[in-house]
C-alpha cells in the first residue's frame, strides 16, 4: 500500500479540547482569585467611611460655629439621616458640606446619588444614621447597611 502524503496540517481533536480545558481551569483560578463581587462590596465599604467622616465633619463644624450646640433632632438612639429621621440638611448644607453623602445601595432613590436639595419632593434618606453619645456630646455615624460582615462607625 502507498503511503499518501500528509498535505492538511493543523490540530487533532484531543489538541483542541486539551487547550480549552487548560484555559477553563486558568480563568477559573483568576476569577476566584480576583473574585469581582468581594472587589465591589468592598468598594461600597470604602464609599461608605468617606461619607460618614463627611457626615461626621460637616457636624462638627456646626457645632463648633454654634457654641457647640448640635443639629436639633440627634438624640442618644441611632436615628436614621434622612427627612423623616434626624434632618439636619438646613444645618450642614451648604454651609459646611455641598450635598449630603448617600449609601451606594440604601439612599435616596438606591442609586447613591448624593442629596443636593433639602426640599426635594418625596424628602430623602442618606442610608446612614447618626447618634450622640448618652452623657456626652460625642457624635456617632455609622453605615448600617455595611458589606461583608463589617461594622462602619465613627465617633468625635
Amino acid at each position: 500500500m502507498p503511503k499518501f502524503p500528509r498535505t492538511a496540517r493543523g490540530f487533532t481533536l484531543i489538541e483542541l479540547l486539551v487547550v480549552i480545558g487548560i484555559l477553563a481551569v486558568l480563568l477559573t483560578i483568576t476569577l476566584i482569585a480576583i473574585n469581582p463581587a468581594r472587589q465591589f462590596a468592598q468598594s461600597n465599604n470604602t464609599k461608605r467611611r468617606s461619607d460618614i467622616l463627611t457626615i461626621l465633619n460637616a457636624v462638627g463644624q456646626y457645632s463648633a460655629d454654634n457654641k457647640g450646640r448640635l443639629p436639633t433632632g440627634i438624640t442618644n438612639t441611632f436615628t436614621e439621616v434622612a427627612s423623616t429621621g434626624v434632618d439636619i440638611c438646613s444645618f450642614i448644607m451648604p454651609t459646611y458640606v455641598s450635598a449630603i453623602p448617600t449609601d451606594p445601595q440604601f439612599g435616596s432613590n438606591n442609586t447613591g446619588s448624593p442629596v443636593t436639595d433639602c426640599a426635594a419632593a418625596g424628602g430623602y434618606n442618606t442610608g446612614y444614621e447618626i447618634a450622640v453619645a448618652t452623657g456626652s456630646s460625642r457624635v456617632m455615624v455609622q453605615a448600617p447597611h455595611a458589606e461583608l460582615g463589617d461594622v462602619i462607625e465613627v465617633t468625635r
